[in-house]
Parts: C-alpha cells; sequence; structure tokens
C-alpha cells in the first residue's frame, strides 16, 4: 500500500523511502487543504487562510509532492549553480527533509540564455533543486488563491487551462454581430525584468521573509554575482504568480472553474 503521508504540519525525523510513498494519498490530502484554502479566502477568512498555508507547506505530503514535481519535470537535468540534481531515490527522500523554513536562504540563480525567434537571446535564471522545490510546495500553496483573483480571461501557465479554452473565449468573444472587428497582439517588453519587489510583498499571499529570498537572490553569470532589485527570473516555478493581472486582484467571476478544479459546490 505504501507510506501515507498526511497533510498535516506534524513531521517525522525518520527519513522517508520514496518508493514507499502513497502518491494516491499525498494528492488526496494536499487537494483537501487546498479546497479549504479556497473555502476560506472566498469567505474573506485571510487568518485562516495564512494558517492553511502553513499547514501545506509544512506537511510531509506537501514537500514530498514538491519533490516529486520538481524531479519528474521538463527540467529535472537542468541544475543549478551547486550542480546538485536529485535523480535517485535517496536524493529525493533527502530533499523532502531540506524543505524546511527555519534557517532557509535562497541561493543566486544560474543565468544561462536561450535563443528566440527573432535572433536575440532570452536569459533564464535557473534556480537550485532545493530552490525549485520550495517553489513548487508554495506554489501548491498559493494555485488555490490565485485561481480566485486572476484574470478569468488569462490562459497562460493556468491549471485546468488550455489552448482550446483560449480559442472557445476568441470564439465567443468575437462571432456576435456587435463584437470588435480589430484584434490587439501587444508584448510587454522585458516584462519580467521590471515587476516591482515591493507590489509582490505587498500583494502576493506567502511568508513575505520567503518571497523576499526568491526576489533578492540575485544570479551568477560569469563567477560574478550580480544583485536583483527589480523583476522577477523567467525559469523560476512561481513565475505565473508573480506576473499581473495580479495587480488588479481580480475576483474571479467564473466560479465554475473554481469548483471544477477544486470540487466546490457553488
Amino acid at each position: 500500500m505504501g507510506v501515507v503521508l498526511e497533510a498535516t504540519g506534524a513531521s517525522l525525523r525518520e527519513t522517508i523511502e520514496w518508493h514507499e510513498i502513497n502518491w494516491k494519498h499525498v494528492n488526496r490530502n494536499v487537494r483537501r487543504l487546498q479546497v479549504r484554502i479556497v473555502k476560506a479566502f472566498r469567505e474573506g477568512r485571510y487568518r485562516l487562510v495564512r494558517a492553511l498555508q502553513q499547514i501545506l507547506t509544512r506537511s510531509l505530503g506537501g514537500r514530498a509532492l514538491a519533490v516529486k514535481r520538481v524531479t519528474e519535470n521538463k527540467g529535472k537535468r537542468t541544475a543549478g549553480i551547486d550542480r546538485e540534481l536529485w535523480n535517485t531515490p535517496k536524493r529525493k527522500s533527502e530533499g523532502i527533509q531540506q524543505l524546511r523554513k527555519k534557517g532557509y536562504r535562497a541561493s543566486p540563480l544560474r543565468r544561462i540564455y536561450i535563443p528566440k525567434s527573432n535572433g536575440k537571446k532570452r536569459p533564464l535564471g535557473i534556480p537550485t533543486m532545493k530552490d525549485r522545490a520550495m517553489q513548487a510546495l508554495w506554489k501548491l500553496a498559493l494555485d488555490p488563491i490565485a485561481e480566485c483573483t486572476s484574470d478569468p480571461n488569462s490562459y497562460g501557465f493556468k491549471n485546468c487551462r488550455s489552448t482550446a479554452d483560449a480559442i472557445e473565449q476568441c470564439f465567443t468573444c468575437l462571432s456576435r454581430k456587435t463584437s470588435a472587428v480589430w484584434i490587439l497582439e501587444a508584448d510587454i517588453k522585458a516584462c519580467f525584468d521590471y515587476i516591482s519587489h515591493r507590489w509582490l510583498e505587498k500583494n502576493v499571499t506567502m511568508d513575505k521573509r520567503i518571497l523576499t529570498q526568491w526576489l533578492k537572490s540575485g544570479y551568477m553569470e560569469n563567477g560574478r554575482k550580480y544583485q536583483t532589485e527589480t523583476g522577477t527570473p523567467q525559469g523560476g516555478l512561481c513565475k505565473a504568480l508573480h506576473k499581473p493581472p495580479y495587480a488588479k486582484l481580480e475576483i474571479m467571476q467564473s466560479n465554475q472553474k473554481i469548483s471544477c478544479k477544486f470540487n466546490i459546490s457553488t
């Protein structure tokens, strides 16, 4: 059956055997906490929201799921400045135990460049596996809130959203006789480079010390460390949650979307 990791604040000192984890139970327990976060947020019980986020991010189940996600995604073979990869069951198990708030310090990002279609290069910041897993852990706690506050017509970096959904919305908006006849396609130049740290620290509902660690971690390039005073790196797991239109904090009008994702009756 495997080891069941409850999504509670309790912690175990012994090392968890990776192959013994019951992932069905882990996903179910984490999802239950996410449902409670959504309900508390919709009811305006923000103190409870923060308490539930703390429970989730301290839980063994949440930490295990975060490690699983960063060790199974496309970037699992790309290391940060420490050149470490969590590519064995032993390292994954050890990674679970490393995801603790107390004493946490984010490492500088490893700066790399990838080619763009226009011939230029786009800078990417690669976090260490530990920092990636910590971001994935907090993303579990932030996703329910993002589903409540983000623009209902935004489809990028969103769970349960696809290209087909965006096409459907375009058809809905443009198929009427009174619909607009022009579509404006625009790109915000260096969008990620100029996002305000102050605004993020004020508006993102999470542990401020952890968030500041990510924002101010800096990056390494050619053996030299550079500080980051504005912007967020492209390459981090939480980049979508840091990106406007979070600025307007619009309450998502499509309760059906929230109900579908978190199985909440409306």
